[in-house]
């Protein structure tokens, strides 16, 4: 792979207009247009086999999970473009290139195990993180994507409730 950026894109292009406005908000924000991935992704290849390459990921209203993937890949997220009301574009870097921007960038996106109690749910407030996504599991705990500004409050809120930390999968 070279170093053009990757516009992932799982749904058919063939008249989706979502798919053309994204190639046309790329090229206009980075002046190439980008090389197309249609099948299966695998953020981690891309990223050993190029770590400079930068990946567009579509998230469609309504779908959960799409960050699932980025759990102890070395990937994370760097900026978010807007296509559309049903379609966000998720900018996607390898970690070790991100690791220095990320300090400036106010947005973090949290990954953490929860167990579906309120405890949690009364200490957790709009001014530490809010929810973007949840996923149940078979074990009974709920895999969730929150949106905050202070790590070690969300953390230490999580813990003092008995829920886990994943990780960061992004900042922007």
């Amino acid at each position: 792979m070279s170093n053009i950026p990757i516009l992932y894109w799982p749904r058919n292009t063939k008249s989706d207009s979502e798919y053309q406005t994204a190639r046309k908000i790329i090229n206009a924000k980075i002046g190439v247009m980008p090389g197309v991935i249609m099948g299966d992704l695998n953020i981690s290849d891309v990223f050993a086999k190029n770590p400079d390459t930068v990946i567009y990921y579509p998230v469609f209203y309504g779908s959960t999970g799409w960050w699932g993937e980025l759990l102890g890949a070395d990937a994370m997220v760097t900026d978010k473009l807007i296509i559309s009301p049903e379609c966000q574009m998720m900018v996607i870097e390898s970690s070790t290139k991100t690791h220095e921007n990320a300090k400036h960038n106010t947005h973090q996106l949290f990954a953490a195990e929860i167990y579906p109690a309120s405890g949690f749910f009364k200490q957790m407030s709009s001014e530490i993180a809010t929810v973007a996504d949840m996923l149940a599991t078979d074990a009974g705990t709920i895999l969730a994507l929150f949106m905050g500004r202070d790590k070690n409050r969300f953390v230490n809120v999580l813990e003092s409730t008995g829920n886990s930390y994943l990780g960061c999968i992004g900042r922007y």
